[in-house]
């Protein structure tokens, strides 16, 4: 599903999270602490994702992700569904990260772990909107 084109524009890009609130409220937010494990699965840092964290409870942690090259013109959408973390490996790491690049100001609260479901082709050309 994540093949070496999609990797490649996430790892290269930031990622705008979305998510929708109960009642429809829709929110989206840019991350930087974001990572690809082994398995497939996409992790987030979660410093300030207080309303994607409330949406993703309100939603059953529902999700998507948009990653884009806007100097190759290429892009992806991710959905899938999310859980927040608030120990472990993935959180300790992405602790380190956080608190290293503000000095000690902020941490990471937990880090959310991404299943991917769909990956969606956002690119404009005959591939538009095909699912991978």
């Amino acid at each position: 599903m994540i093949n070496d084109a999609v990797r490649r524009v996430l790892e290269c890009s930031l990622w705008d999270l979305a998510t929708c609130s109960r009642d429809g409220e829709p929110n989206v937010v840019p991350v930087t602490f974001k990572g690809i494990e082994d398995d497939g699965t996409l992790t987030v840092g979660d410093v300030f994702l207080e309303t994607t964290l409330r949406n993703l409870e309100e939603n059953g942690g529902r999700i998507a992700i948009s990653v884009y090259d806007a100097a190759k013109f290429e892009g992806y959408q991710i959905k899938g569904t999310a859980v927040h973390v608030t120990e472990g490996k993935i959180v300790d790491e992405y602790r380190a990260m956080v608190e290293k690049m503000f000095s000690g100001a902020a941490t990471a609260k937990g880090a959310l772990i991404i299943t991917p479901e769909k990956v969606i082709v956002t690119s404009p050309g005959a591939d538009n909107k095909k699912e991978l």
